[in-house]
């Protein structure tokens, strides 16, 4: 399709999310079009969309508002901020591949489906090489997130009808307002904790909502874009340099660095998550994109983090 206007349907499915929120504001906002949540939970707030109960696992009576719509984008899939239990590890890809699949099933029984389905995967697929610069033609890393990626990749590879343009999005560490982990991480600079973690070599491939936003429009709208792309900022930079960049931008001219040990510990203790989040990273680059021409509005993660900060202040 060439444009979205007021008669424009997109359905995002796993949407009542930060990404799926802050997406669904930035088609009604820009465009006026009618924008539909799929997910199993009710947005806490409300907003310029309609929503739509579904169970991610089984075909039902949502799949009626797939028929006729203009685009299908899927977001779906249990956090990765966790504890990584081996419930938590099941649920992770099951989450994903289970609500892919059923995303494909319901392609192939309505009576239109939409031209485009943009489906969501991750940047961790490479794993964590240590200094690799990773593009769309690296080789795929091993462990769980790079696993669950390429099983992602695969269900979607096997649902989606050949009638239908398929995108890939291998999406990288989103900051924004409203959600994700800038909030807590900004919080820890505020108060003097914000400073390297480990060795602060590894990498950070960050991307600013607003340029998300931007590719997510992009896939829908133009009809070259097709396969897998890596959706980040194109300078990608250590944990610490980004912690660094984000102490100025908060104004705080101290950070207190967390040595490996300490992570491994509080990070489960304290907050409730998995410590190699913070331990490992990857440097990856946005080479389709900018080859087709992608022009990022945040290339620099030192305005980027500015411009977030300054909006939460």
């Amino acid at each position: 399709m060439s444009s979205l206007d007021s008669k424009s349907t997109v359905v995002i499915a796993g949407g009542s999310g930060f990404l799926g929120r802050s997406l669904a504001r930035h088609l009604v906002d820009r465009h006026g079009c009618r924008v539909i949540l799929l997910s199993r939970n009710r947005p806490r707030e409300d907003g310029p969309w309609s929503f739509q109960s579904w169970d991610a696992r089984t075909l039902g009576d949502w799949t009626s508002v797939l028929d006729g719509a203009d685009a299908l984008v899927n977001l779906v899939g249990r956090t990765v901020d966790c504890i990584k239990t081996p419930d938590h590890r099941d649920e992770i890809l099951r989450s994903r591949v289970e609500s892919t699949r059923v995303l494909g099933e319901a392609m192939h029984q309505v009576h239109t489906p939409p031209p485009v389905w943009v489906q969501m995967s991750t940047a961790h697929i490479y794993g964590d090489p240590p200094t690799a610069v990773c593009d769309e033609s690296s080789a795929f890393g091993t462990g769980l997130a790079p696993e669950v990626g390429m099983a992602w990749e695969q269900a979607f590879a096997e649902g989606r009808p050949e009638s239908i343009r398929g995108v890939i999005l291998r999406t990288s560490f989103v900051v924004g307002r409203g959600g994700g982990a800038l909030a807590r991480l900004g919080l820890l600079a505020r108060i003097g904790l914000g400073g390297r973690v480990a060795s602060g070599r590894q990498g950070m491939s960050w991307l600013h909502q607003t340029d998300m936003n931007r590719i997510f429009e992009r896939s829908i709208v133009d009809d070259s874009m097709a396969g897998a792309y890596i959706a980040t900022a194109p300078n990608p930079v250590s944990n610490a340099v980004f912690m660094r960049a984000l102490r100025k931008a908060v104004r705080m001219p101290i950070g207190l660095p967390a040595f490996g040990w300490m992570v491994r510990i509080g990070a489960p203790l304290f907050m409730r998550t998995d410590p190699e989040l913070a331990l490992y990273g990857r440097y990856c680059v946005p080479r389709r994109l900018l080859e087709e021409g992608f022009v990022f509005e945040h290339e620099h993660v030192e305005p980027a983090l500015r411009d977030l900060t300054r909006r939460i202040d």
